[in-house]
């Protein structure tokens, strides 16, 4: 692939690509920067949500505009306000050694006195939504009459929210000679229609497939009763104690609902709907970037535009009315070229859609089951266990060490360990062993036929071993890397080593039982960069789940993040440990006091989990309101 500097682009734009630490361009990037740099023409690119859209219209566009000219000569359309305010900070660092450019946002719910102030100070680059951007127009208060370039960003998003007529209007308005750039993700009608109508003769660049999923982004579904819809996304919460997703919902009632029981239940989240104001949609966004909520509750209009590193998994919750919005969802992770994963929960009834989305994505789903109680409460005490052992001691707490040991005097480091332990773990105990397995809910007749990949077409697991191993994504394994190793280094094939499932300073695997000597008495004589290589084997067996690609359904695993609040161990604000009643496992650690969703009159972060109706199956939501 092509390094930036052979792109075309001018020193002071490499500049500034230098210090975003950008490398090599993206296939989108590669292909759009040249084409638009060499001409001036117009330009339809479909590419996935994720894959540098932005920069692959944003670094010729600044290349191209006069510096010297005051007057507006380019508009940037973008669905949403969050989108538009990102492209336009994306923008600034891209210009940022450029002297003489600016970049105005123009959005709802902002002063569009001071935004049209704004403009009249010189503005070369106006990036707006749709309904703000004919508002303005309507009032005399901008003029695109001569602009050079206009870009409709994520053009099939603002189409599928209603903004046909306010484009068309918008288009209009702008000279006949201008370049337009379409960027899209999919290519619906209307799209085509809009580069049919004001377009001539547009190049066409296409990565990957039309409408097809990203290639990062494995996608499963849990088949479920209604009524145990809820129960199922905590536990997958809890089975995965690094996440940090977006959880779509179809209505905006849905989505408050699902973030207060969340909230409830103890888990860092919140809601993100229309009914938010600007301020509270920004506070929201912030805590969620900054990693104090770990699972934003969302519709489909709210997340629009959402851009946040490492998202590691997108529930839905619901499956969107739109099965094209589906893409649309699953982009928000698996961006930049890292690996994500989609999580779907459904019906019976609304197994039908995950057909049509397999045809529209061009990519299986893997049939999953809600891992079981014990399951969940394995993972969890190991990521205690390797918790406690990664926490960096703070010297504060040296004064207050001859009463602690006083306390804690004739007990031998096994029973310390275990009474240490069981001041949080107790907690999952008591809870799961009370609660029945979802999924039973998922009849034998009715579960689709899985890909026999990786060696999973093994059934029920009868006669595999499934193992613990203390190395994990923060010795830079993923599944992948992980399984690779672990087949190298016993000498086995292909198939011999599956359910490989990675979290931070651990991960399971499987093997058939003929090969359990084989793997104790290797792995456990085995260094990895200088720490020895410790085995043991698992309770459990996996859950009787199959493998995609090698992974569990207990979650995506081999992602190294930015550090944050995770795990249920964390303490509270407040100091001193959790009580040990009984009371949800809370999976979120630390509770976000920010921009999280109100909890309603009465509810407690403490009390005892109750299983949820469900709040899926609503009825069908009419189109979301304009920005």
């Amino acid at each position: 692939m092509n390094k930036f500097e052979q792109l075309g682009l001018n020193e002071s734009l490499l500049k500034a690509i230098l210090d975003l630490g950008f490398e090599n361009p993206s296939e989108v990037q590669e292909k759009a920067i040249p084409l638009l740099l060499e001409k001036d023409t117009d330009m339809v690119a479909l590419a996935q949500t994720g894959t540098g859209k932005t920069a692959a219209f944003g670094f010729p566009l600044i290349q191209k505009i006069d510096a010297d000219n005051r007057n507006t000569q380019a508009l940037v359309l973008s669905p949403t306000r969050e989108l538009c305010l990102q492209i336009t900070n994306e923008l600034k660092n891209y210009a940022k050694y450029e002297k003489g450019i600016n970049v105005v946002a123009i959005y709802g719910g902002a002063s569009i006195t001071e935004q049209a102030r704004e403009i009249k100070r010189g503005a070369q680059i106006i990036v707006a939504t749709p309904g703000r951007m004919q508002d303005m127009i309507n009032r005399g208060l901008v003029n695109i009459k001569n602009i050079d370039y206009c870009v409709l960003d994520e053009a099939d998003e603002m189409l599928n929210m209603g903004f046909y007529e306010d484009i068309c209007s918008i288009l209009s308005d702008t000279p006949d000679e201008k370049s337009t750039w379409l960027f899209s993700a999919t290519m619906p009608a209307e799209v085509a229609r809009i580069a049919k109508q004001f377009m001539s003769s547009p190049v066409e660049i296409t990565v990957g497939t039309k409408n097809s999923g990203s290639a990062t982004v494995s996608h499963e579904f849990y088949l479920v009763n209604a009524r145990d819809r809820y129960e199922a996304l905590k536990r997958l919460a809890d089975a995965n104690p690094d996440i940090f997703s977006v959880v779509f919902c179809r209505t905006k009632r849905d989505t408050q609902q699902v973030a207060e029981k969340l909230i409830e239940d103890g888990y860092s989240a919140a809601a993100l709907h229309g009914d938010l104001s600007q301020a509270q949609r920004d506070g929201v966004m912030k805590s969620f970037r900054g990693r104090q909520i770990q699972m934003l509750v969302a519709t489909d209009v709210a997340a629009r535009g959402i851009d946040v590193d490492n998202v590691t998994h997108v529930v839905n919750y619901q499956l969107p009315d739109e099965i094209e919005t589906y893409n649309h969802r699953s982009g928000r992770t698996g961006r930049a070229g890292k690996l994500g994963t989609s999580i779907v929960i459904v019906t019976k009834s609304e197994l039908r859609k995950i057909h049509s989305i397999e045809r529209i994505i061009q990519q299986k789903f893997e049939e999953k089951t809600i891992p079981s109680g014990i399951e969940i409460c394995e993972i969890q005490l190991l990521h205690l266990a390797n918790k406690i052992k990664e926490t960096e001691v703070d010297h504060e707490i040296d004064n207050y060490l001859p009463a602690i040991n006083d306390v804690l005097e004739g007990l031998s480091k096994e029973e310390l360990i275990k009474k240490m332990v069981s001041v949080e773990f107790n907690r999952f105990i008591n809870y799961y062993k009370k609660n029945r397995d979802l999924s039973s809910q998922s009849s034998g007749s009715d579960r689709r036929e899985r890909d026999d990949r990786d060696g999973a077409s093994r059934g029920n697991n009868s006669g595999a071993t499934r193992y613990f191993v203390n190395i994990g994504s923060r010795d830079n394994f993923d599944w992948m890397t992980l399984k690779d190793f672990l087949k190298e280094t016993l000498d086995l094939g292909r198939d011999d080593v599956f359910k490989v499932d990675v979290k931070e300073g651990f991960s399971f695997f499987n093997t058939d039982a003929e090969h359990t000597d084989k793997v104790m008495d290797i792995l456990n004589n085995v260094q990895l960069e200088g720490r020895r290589i410790n085995v043991e084997i698992s309770k459990n067996d996996g859950g009787g789940r199959r493998d995609h690609n090698g992974r569990s359904s207990g979650g995506f695993g081999g992602r190294s993040s930015a550090p944050r609040r995770e795990g249920n161990f964390a303490p509270r604000r407040e100091g001193g440990f959790r009580s040990d009643r009984n009371s949800a496992p809370r999976e979120g650690g630390f509770r976000s006091e920010r921009g999280s969703a109100p909890r309603r009159e009465g509810g407690s972060t403490e009390r005892a989990p109750r299983r949820s109706e469900s709040f899926g199956d609503s009825p069908r939501p009419r189109r979301p309101r304009r920005d």
